[in-house]
């Protein structure tokens, strides 16, 4: 038996309420670009608008100009959707908060996770969304969950409780020093300015 390997997100589909709901949040709150639309072709009654959030993705969503937002929080038990994460720049993360505040959305204030900054705050629909920002950078052809896999291996060997910036840092110098050649032989720590 094999796997079936997949390679990504390819999209992820929303149920929306009514087509301009969905433009003002997703583009104009969010600034995805609006590119595509069509019916949905499994159901004439909506359309399936396509929203580019920037990495190459898309989220689309199936609205219905009969149906109308609803703010009550989505569900999130068993086989629901507890929360949709959007990457944002860390220069973008520290407008956040304030931008909400000007707009009257209520949101959960900055969040510490260690390895990446977070806010939430709730769609027009209850949906619950977080903008993330990670603290790192991955070395250059090195993915982000490679550094996520060796930052958990450094903390748990260090007995520690989560993730943080310094798992990050020697997980980055550890990845580094297997993706990179070298023509030293000894490529340990050193200090240059000892006497």
């Amino acid at each position: 038996m094999e796997k079936i390997q997949t390679q990504g997100v390819h999209h992820i589909t929303l149920v929306g309420a009514d087509r301009q709901t969905s433009i003002d949040f997703w583009e104009g709150l969010l600034g995805m670009p609006f590119v595509f639309e069509q019916p949905n072709l499994d159901d004439e009654n909506q359309s399936h608008l396509y929203f580019d959030p920037g990495d190459g993705r898309l989220i689309t969503i199936f609205t219905n100009e009969d149906r109308k937002p609803d703010p009550e929080p989505a569900p999130q038990t068993i086989g629901c959707v507890h929360h949709l994460a959007l990457a944002v720049s860390q220069a973008t993360f520290r407008q956040i908060a304030e931008r909400l505040d000007a707009r009257g959305i209520s949101h959960s204030g900055p969040k510490d996770r260690g390895f990446m900054d977070s806010i939430y705050f709730r769609d027009p629909l209850g949906l619950l969304i977080e903008l993330a920002s990670y603290r790192f950078v991955p070395p250059e052809g090195v993915a982000m969950g490679e550094v996520m896999l060796e930052a958990h291996k450094i903390r748990v060997a260090r007995g520690d409780y989560n993730i943080q910036e310094v798992h990050l840092a020697d997980a980055i110098e550890q990845l580094t020093r297997e993706t990179r050649r070298s023509l030293s032989d000894d490529r340990s720590p050193k200090n240059p300015y000892k006497r």
